[in-house]
């Protein structure tokens, strides 16, 4: 799973895709201080000729099943062998026409880990390039088994049982091809599901060679009318809730039919109670450790709403599946526990009540990063783990970052801090700092040759630094009030393009140009392209994006 935060010997935090890997009615009612409403224009960047196009739910799926239909014209068309086929993911459609197709690939009927690849498709049907996860030709000697399922499932649970799960058993092993990582290999995929030891749920994912039996690689999964709200962080907002007879309920029906529950302390797999009231106020401004406190139920229902509207106001993207269709969100996850995640196997996201069950892990950025991983996971699909995983959490924080400016409200304003609110570390400091990230103890400012080894949180900084300087420039300014000095690796002076823009650009690179094994190279790589396609190859954007990721040493 990927959580808010990494827990190293259990002390630290680190926001992830469970916050650190995956964010209503009838009639506007807005009472005391409201928060300012949310300014899309100041965030969305002018429609140019490869941003991507608004497109209706009818639309896309026309898009997808045409794809779907052309899977084996284009198989042969970009040189896969004869055993090798094309599954749609997702498609994006720019303004110019261009589309761009993910694909997920099977070889002989087995899934290919690490196969996914991208094509884009000019308006007049020409394929103009294709972005694959994997650049050895997909190949395997045997497709016979040399070790049993049932050993690699030992060495599952075995693996499983290091991260605390109680589980004795695997939930399954399938085969697969595995070329994520060098030469492809005929291989198992085991799932182990359980808790880990700090209670987080946990699904180990374990990739066998099974010719040889040795571990290939691992990671973890998650065993994944407008009413007023009264937030512990965001002030008093308006919430958008359903009215059923007399009695109402956090279900915002504008957003995909969003929904938040009650999990009351528990860790219970289910939805749990759905919030209602005979009222339509939600909360007190204040938290509370009982288990039917509603505050952070308004935290949670705001925060999915301002990620929302985010993605459809910034990217034109509805929802986290681009599909129309909300998520869920659970509260009071556990007891004490402190952290949150976000589950794509549910589709949901699930908040823990921090210390002393008052200290709940529902602020704006901790929401908008949580859903996040959502998108990274239907969009890329950034392996969690090593570079790519690092750049799974900057995206997360990234994005996170950009709903919290976009929100624009008085008791949260927008800064490059993550986790601010929450108050983590216990002295009032953030989880992260985006312009100078290694300020939290851990985080790397610079790309290394070692940086991969990092926890994901960690080696999160260097995207997380390249995103700041691109937004905001090198040198000592203050922003919002919150007070910045970004270094450069090189000494360099960067001049800042505007969070607008770079959140376009970064949007763009993910939808359209990494894939799963991205590493910091192909992140320099695929953001010059997006910046290329909208702006123009040699523009002022282009040529800041190429300075800042030297800034951070990635060339």
């Amino acid at each position: 799973m990927t959580p808010l935060y990494a827990r190293h010997k259990r002390t630290t935090l680190a926001i992830a895709t469970a916050v650190a890997a995956g964010a209503l009615l009838t009639t506007g009612l807005t009472t005391g201080a409201t928060a300012a409403p949310a300014q899309a224009g100041s965030l969305a960047a002018a429609r140019t000729a490869g941003s991507p196009a608004a497109l209706s739910n009818a639309a896309r799926a026309s898009l997808i099943q045409k794809a779907q239909t052309d899977v084996d014209a284009t198989a042969r068309q970009i040189g896969l062998g004869a055993k090798e086929r094309l599954v749609v993911k997702d498609v994006v459609k720019d303004v110019d026409g261009t589309v761009h197709t993910r694909y997920e690939r099977t070889y002989a009927g087995l899934p290919v880990l690490g196969g996914d690849l991208v094509v884009a498709t000019t308006k007049a049907g020409r394929t103009e390039h294709v972005t694959k996860a994997a650049k050895a030709a997909i190949k395997v000697a045997s497709l016979k088994p040399k070790i049993t399922a049932a050993k690699a499932e030992k060495q599952a649970v075995s693996a499983a049982k290091t991260l605390g799960s109680a589980k004795s058993a695997a939930d399954g092993a399938r085969k697969v091809i595995w070329a994520a990582d060098g030469t492809p290999v005929l291989a198992y995929e085991t799932v182990v599901g359980g808790l880990q030891d700090d209670g987080t749920p946990n699904k180990l994912h374990v990739i066998t060679d099974a010719a040889t039996g040795k571990k290939l690689f691992e990671y973890q999964g998650i065993e994944n009318a407008t009413g007023t709200g009264k937030t512990l962080y965001s002030g008093t907002v308006s919430l958008d809730t359903t009215l059923s007879g007399t009695t109402y309920s956090l279900t915002d029906a504008t957003r995909g039919g969003h929904k938040t529950y009650n999990l009351k302390h528990t860790t219970s797999s289910g939805t749990g109670t759905l919030f209602t009231n005979t009222t339509n106020s939600w909360g007190t401004g204040t938290a509370s450790s009982s288990t039917t406190d509603v505050t952070a139920a308004a935290d949670a229902a705001y925060g999915a709403q301002e990620t929302w509207d985010f993605y459809k106001n910034t990217f034109g993207r509805s929802g986290i599946k681009n599909d129309g269709v909300g998520a869920y969100s659970r509260v009071h996850y556990g007891s004490s526990y402190v952290n949150a995640f976000w589950d794509d196997d549910c589709f949901c996201m699930t908040y823990g009540d921090g210390s002393s069950n008052t200290h709940p892990l529902t602020s704006l950025d901790v929401a908008g990063h949580e859903m996040s991983h959502g998108v990274t996971a239907n969009t890329a699909g950034l392996d969690y783990s090593g570079e790519s995983g690092g750049l799974n959490e900057a995206t997360s924080d990234i994005f996170g970052t950009g709903v919290e400016f976009y929100a624009n409200n008085s008791s949260d304003v927008g800064d490059y801090l993550i986790g601010e609110k929450i108050d983590i570390n216990g002295d009032g400091s953030p989880l992260r700092y985006m312009d100078e990230p290694s300020k939290d103890g851990g985080s790397a400012d610079y790309w290394s040759s070692s940086v991969g080894d990092l926890d994901v949180h960690y080696s999160s900084g260097v995207a997380n630094h390249f995103f700041y300087l691109l937004s905001e420039g090198s040198g000592s300014k203050t922003i919002n009030g919150v007070s910045y000095d970004s270094p450069t690796y090189d000494g360099s002076t960067v001049t800042g393009i505007g969070r607008a823009e770079a959140l376009q650009i970064w949007y763009k690179a993910l939808t359209e140009y990494f894939t799963s094994t991205t590493d910091y190279a192909g992140a320099r790589s695929g953001t010059l392209s997006a910046a290329a396609d909208l702006y123009g190859s040699g523009s002022t954007e282009y040529n800041a994006v190429a300075a800042a990721w030297s800034a951070v040493n990635v060339s």
